[in-house]
């Protein structure tokens, strides 16, 4: 008894050690990370608009009853990945047509507005998370991700980091066209 409580501070070494190397894997894709919503509805929520835009809030009633996938990113001014990935994502709506609904993950109203006014707004509705409360119910692991959402709620897919670069803007594109979030004629 008394070799293995001396042995237990070399195991728990090995386990630390184990994921500390399975952390600095540079083949080990942080996209990859599992979500427990796919092939599940979206979470309940319900988030007023962001004072002072004219874009409507967002909730989960949103979600459901759209003719075809909608898309949900979470976003923020503070974020600099967001700020790239923003115009890769205005691009997906005005070129390919999909529908964008945003989250604002706490963030402060007039840092939000003034974002959104300075890039441009490319959400038909953002919903405002200040307490982050929200981006919990929906498992971030940070900010932007990005879902796609089928029209009945279900979650079909999750991009973790900015839609950024040509492999992460052709990977989401093919989740686009998997989910059938693109329209009829969209271009690829």
């Amino acid at each position: 008894m008394k070799r293995l409580i001396a042995g237990l501070p070399f195991i728990a070494a090995v386990i630390f050690g184990g994921f500390f190397l399975w952390g600095l894997n540079p083949d080990r894709d942080p996209n990859e990370i599992p979500s427990v919503f796919i092939s599940q509805p979206a979470p309940k929520f319900d988030l007023e608009a962001i004072p002072g835009l004219e874009t409507p809030g967002l909730s989960r009633s949103d979600l459901v009853g759209n003719e075809r996938p909608v898309v949900v990113n979470v976003f923020a001014s503070w974020c600099v990945p967001c700020r790239a990935e923003h115009a890769v994502l205005t691009r997906f709506v005005e070129r390919e047509g999909i529908r964008l609904f945003g989250i604002n993950y706490k963030d402060k109203p007039a840092d939000a507005v003034k974002w959104l006014n300075d890039l441009g707004n490319p959400y038909e509705r953002i919903g405002s998370d200040l307490s982050g409360r929200t981006g919990i119910e929906w498992g971030l692991s940070g900010v932007p991700e990005t879902f796609i959402v089928d029209g009945d709620g279900t979650v079909l897919f999750r991009y973790v980091g900015p839609v950024v670069g040509p492999e992460a803007v052709e990977r989401f594109t093919e989740a686009l066209k998997q989910a059938g979030a693109l329209p009829s004629g969209a271009a690829s």
